[in-house]
């Protein structure tokens, strides 16, 4: 097991903890597995909602606009053909569903490969406990100072704490989440994977079955 180093809010070291090799420590990283994981998620945010009329749609156009032939100008049979405007669109976006699917098994691989990349990054911090007492945006924006998470990063908890997720909300780049709520799109896209010694055993304990 990987022996990581425990800091508080101030940055100050308070000791280590073990985090296990089956999440964090694998060595050959598995780069299919992760873009099927984050294609997953990013395809399931789609709503699919957008829609255009095709020519057959549009309403007018019943009329020829002109006749045949004498006119010298092309041939046309409607004012709502596509090249005319307020015309149909050619090839027009219906509603559709983009949802795709991944296995339990290949989930749990991608996110134990995005974990352990993110742990051979040196991109993992390990606070012994994130608390304030009021809602606070400065107190997380000095926490973050002080552990060097000045850019994107990704908060993980093991419980909900309205103070600190509404307290870490204002801060630009910054997200929360539960530790049992992890995807990988989110683990990938931070600069800086920082999450308490509570949430740190959690994930040892749901994803290292």
């Amino acid at each position: 097991m990987a022996n990581v180093k425990v800091v508080d809010m101030t940055g100050k070291e308070v000791g280590s903890i073990e985090l296990s090799d089956k999440v964090f420590g694998i060595e050959e990283i598995n780069g299919a597995v992760l873009h099927a994981a984050v294609r997953m998620y990013l395809l399931n945010q789609r709503q699919g909602t957008q829609s255009a009329l095709t020519r057959s749609e549009v309403s007018g156009g019943g009329k020829k606009p002109w006749r045949q032939k004498g006119t010298g100008r092309a041939r046309q049979g409607s004012t709502r053909s596509p090249q005319w405007t307020h015309g149909g669109i050619v090839f027009a976006p219906k509603p559709r569903e983009y949802r795709i699917e991944m296995n339990r098994k290949a989930k749990r691989n991608a996110l134990c490969n995005a974990l352990s990349s993110k742990m051979s990054g040196n991109e993992i911090v390990v606070v012994d406990r994130i608390v304030t007492e009021d809602y606070k945006t400065k107190t997380m924006v000095e926490m973050l100072k002080a552990i060097n998470a000045d850019k994107k990063s990704l908060v993980v908890l093991d419980s909900v704490d309205d103070k600190v997720i509404k307290s870490l909300a204002n801060i630009p780049g910054v997200k929360t989440v539960q530790a049992k709520q992890l995807n990988v799109y989110d683990v990938l896209n931070c600069n800086t994977f920082i999450m308490t010694a509570a949430a740190a055993t959690v994930i040892g304990e749901v994803y290292g079955k």
